[in-house]
């Protein structure tokens, strides 16, 4: 097979991964340097970057995970997992270059207490590389909406309670624009919105430094796009987007409790993807929607505007098992002694 594993970005020839990216039909955001970057900088985060080369130092394939973890000393010991959505990448679906490539992660990745691939298509035949490699597939849901659709259409698609609140939005004089998280004082608003959604839903949230860094890296490449809805001057409701390839992804999403009522969270999506269709974008991924035979409200939420629901599933393997099952144990204990409080 002749292959090479290159874990390194210093090693690698960067317009190498570039010209990759450009060229692979599954490249996202997630995969990008610009990402690597990002993570890099981003306080609790490390960037896991491997790639393996052929014989003529082209890339064969890629992957780019990130570590994460909540805290510093031991507790950030506890809470370590490595994180890669939409990759591996490889070159021709080669079956001998993906198993090549998961063999060569399992020596690099010593710190994280599991790994976890979140999917972003549908690997069929290629499941059973990973098995053999010891990663579980579990199924999980995704909800992705097509853009080359009129808005006509996909005004249609959506469920009437949907339109019902969303007009609702437009009568009450919400106003959805653009922002520039450039600005501090608008990034600090958005970001405590941000947090305070993640803490009343008992979710980890990250350090601000990721969101600074998305603008530092992100911005310039027109990779990241916000927009916020006004009740009017104050931002009641926020939605981060990742752009690339003509592919929206919502990112991270919130609005303040005490404007619910103005239904921020059913004027922003449709909003989004109005900008997206005037702009050229031909899919908005709206993100996660859970286990298929598990209730989950985020899923009702999200599929009351429509779309096509996928399963791609994901792929976990887990690295130290007497810690994932404490971890495990402790973030539930977490989640309940939050609730009481």
């Amino acid at each position: 097979m002749n292959l090479k594993a290159i874990c390194s970005t210093s090693k690698l020839n960067l317009k190498k991964w570039t010209d990759f990216m450009e060229t692979h039909p599954h490249a996202n955001i997630f995969q990008t340097l610009e990402m690597y970057e990002v993570y890099k900088a981003t306080k609790n985060y490390e960037p896991v970057f491997l790639a393996i080369t052929d014989k003529d130092g082209n890339i064969s394939g890629s992957l780019l995970a990130v570590i994460q973890k909540e805290h510093a000393g031991l507790l950030g010991t506890l809470s370590t997992r490595a994180i890669i959505i939409g990759g591996p990448l490889i070159k021709n679906n080669d079956p001998k270059a993906l198993d090549y490539l998961l063999k060569e992660y399992a020596k690099i990745i010593k710190r994280a207490i599991y790994t976890q691939f979140r999917n972003l298509w549908d690997w069929k035949e290629q499941k059973e590389i990973f098995t053999k490699n010891g990663f579980a597939y579990e199924d999980h849901l995704d909800i992705l909406f097509d853009l080359s659709e009129s808005e006509d259409d996909l005004w249609k698609g959506m469920k009437n309670s949907c339109r019902k609140n969303i007009n609702k939005s437009y009568r009450n004089n919400i106003k959805v624009e653009e922002i520039n998280l450039g600005d501090n004082k608008l990034l600090i608003e958005s970001f405590n919105i941000l947090k305070n959604v993640y803490l009343r839903i008992k979710l980890p949230f990250p350090d601000k430094t990721l969101f600074e860094n998305a603008v530092k890296y992100l911005c310039n490449k027109k990779y990241l796009h916000t927009q916020g809805a006004f009740l009017q001057d104050e931002l009641i409701g926020i939605r981060i987007l990742l752009c690339y390839k003509k592919i929206l992804y919502d990112w991270y999403a919130g609005a303040k409790d005490e404007f619910l009522s103005y239904k921020p969270n059913d004027i922003l999506p449709w909003e989004i993807m109005k900008w997206g269709i005037k702009n050229g974008y031909e899919m908005f991924d709206f993100g996660g929607a859970g286990k298929p035979d598990i209730p989950y409200g985020v899923r009702d939420y999200k599929l009351k505007f429509g779309g096509k629901l996928v399963n791609y599933g994901r792929f976990t393997k887990t690295h130290k098992p007497f810690l994932f099952r404490t971890v495990k144990f402790g973030f539930k204990f977490w989640q309940k002694l939050n609730r009481k409080l």
